[in-house]
């Protein structure tokens, strides 16, 4: 049974309180909720409306959420204020980990629990929209994803399978089953009296579009939160993201702020205005510009590539300060082309962007093997350059974008350090000094869980590479082989016995670059393209 949509009025979009609009939302929906991390697109007021009335009233109940993209602040932002048993009985989510809270309850078996990747996730809703009956992509063979693996269930309780082998041509790929929303918590800047919407204020447009026509297409209710309204038909169209017919409820909150805090509207990070070349970012070197500077030299000249979100999102402001970041483009999944990538919760949020695409067009290119280059953080490394981020430490946080993006680029540069947990280092006199070893092993035998698939990456002919502060290597056909150490550290006892496997160590090992260990421009200049 579907919701039912209160009336246009001389074609006017009703404009509701937020506690007014879910009162429409009925037990047993499933709701689609736009939304980044650090309250990029996130409709807090109507989340916010739904939580109090679930709290007050015990209703709705049983609700299936699904989120493609990460949002909240990896604490009691974004989805976790619906973490209360009894309103969420089942989500499909890309990223996990930004509303630890709604995780807890999958960790605790408490709802039934999926895992698209992100860009599959947005895919499949465009699918929804369509009433295609699906994506058959082979976006995460050989992952958790896989049927013959998890089929990307994250918890004892989840037992239906979304996700099932196919085969065509004889090449094996994978269904994703799409799932049809029935109400939908969007956002935009302003809308006019009919709901045509423009993003002005925002950062980016996520798969905005894409949801609401998922869910008015399936006969659902779209719920819009807005800045401010404005007059019919006085937008421009070429501004408008969303036509007016989608939309079925308008909420109006005017301290609705661009990011969580309620700062100004920031016009760098809005793409109105454009950093002066002269604007300095430093970045104190520590382990984590190390591993960046080191990354930036797999870079060539004309490259497109991604950069994701932790230890390897220094890399934009180390070749910021090298003088080459105008001679490649990176990417971010969720839409920004270009500029300089932002770090922490809000990650996309950038400056002198060059361009903004939707993330499902995106996801599309990445898809095809557009990209030369990715920069993914990894959690943990196995010993057939497995890599895991999904789940660890009994904690889920999701792939987001990472099986999407490392399934096809042609160079994978996973970032990280050899150990967690307290590690402390000091880099002093162009060496690294192992000052606190960290507690954790982060290169193990055998991941219980696969976010990246080593033998499938060999397959398809990738170059991958597995940078630390201490150490590089390189996967072949024989597992890891360790090609660079860093001046300073002592192979077997900082490295070799911080592993739970040997790698191959490589007859050509060398030291890693002395420039990267000296607090100074590197002088770096980008090789160009092989050809």
């Amino acid at each position: 049974m579907k919701p039912v949509k209160p009336p246009r009025i001389n074609g006017r979009v009703p404009v509701l309180s937020a506690q007014e609009a879910v009162n429409y939302i009925p037990d047993e929906a499933t709701l689609c909720v736009l939304g980044a991390g650090g309250g990029i697109l996130e409709a807090t007021t109507l989340i916010t409306a739904l939580a109090d009335k679930y709290k007050q009233t015990q209703t709705p109940r049983n609700l299936s959420i699904i989120s493609p993209t990460g949002l909240g602040d990896r604490a009691d932002r974004g989805i976790s204020p619906l973490a209360q048993e009894g309103l969420v009985k089942w989500a499909l989510c890309g990223h996990w980990g930004q509303s630890p809270r709604i995780s807890e309850l999958a960790e605790q078996n408490k709802i039934i629990a999926y895992n698209y990747p992100q860009g599959v996730l947005t895919q499949t809703l465009r699918a929804a929209a369509a009433h295609q009956p699906g994506i058959i992509s082979d976006i995460g063979i050989g992952t958790f994803v896989d049927p013959r693996q998890q089929g990307g269930k994250l918890n004892e309780v989840t037992k239906e399978d979304l996700i099932k082998l196919v085969e065509f041509d004889n090449k094996e790929y994978l269904y994703y089953k799409p799932i049809a929303p029935d109400i939908a918590f969007i956002r935009a800047t302003t809308c006019d009296s009919e709901g045509y919407a423009t993003f002005e204020d925002e950062v980016m447009y996520l798969d905005a579009l894409v949801i609401a026509q998922a869910v008015h297409n399936n006969g659902g209710i779209v719920m819009m939160q807005v800045q401010k309204m404005v007059k019919k038909a006085t937008l421009h169209p070429k501004s408008v993201r969303i036509p007016g017919y989608l939309v079925d409820i308008v909420v109006v909150d005017p301290d609705q702020s661009q990011l969580y805090g309620g700062a100004p509207v920031n016009r760098f990070i809005s793409g109105d205005f454009t950093l002066d070349d002269s604007t300095k970012f430093s970045l104190p070197l520590n382990q984590r510009k190390l591993v960046a500077r080191r990354a930036l030299f797999e870079m060539r000249k004309g490259a497109v590539g991604n950069v994701g979100v932790g230890i390897a999102d220094g890399i934009g402001l180390v070749a910021r300060e090298e003088g080459c970041a105008d001679d490649f483009i990176l990417t971010v999944e969720t839409g920004p082309i270009g500029g300089i990538t932002s770090q922490g919760i809000a990650f996309g949020a950038n400056v002198n962007t060059r361009a903004i695409l939707d993330m499902t067009s995106q996801f599309d290119f990445y898809h095809g093997g557009g990209l030369d280059v990715c920069y993914l953080s990894f959690a943990e490394v196995d010993q057939h350059g497995n890599v895991g981020v999904h789940k660890f430490n009994g904690k889920i946080m999701g792939t987001g974008g990472f099986i999407d993006i490392s399934a096809t680029s042609k160079k994978i540069i996973f970032c990280g350090t050899l150990t967690a947990g307290s590690l402390k280092t000091e880099i002093a006199d162009g060496k690294l000094n192992i000052v606190q070893e960290g507690r954790v092993k982060k290169f193990i035998q055998e991941l219980p869980e696969i976010t990246f698939s080593g033998k499938i990456a060999l397959e398809r002919e990738l170059d991958v590479r597995y940078i630390t502060e201490r150490a590089v290597f390189t996967l072949k056909e024989d597992g890891l082989h360790l090609i660079e150490i860093a001046p300073g550290v002592d192979l077997q006892k900082d490295i070799l016995d911080k592993m739970d496997f040997t790698p191959v160590i490589s007859p050509e090992l060398k030291l890693m670059d002395e420039r990267l260990f000296i607090d100074a421009a590197m002088g770096f200049v980008l090789p160009e393209a092989a050809h």
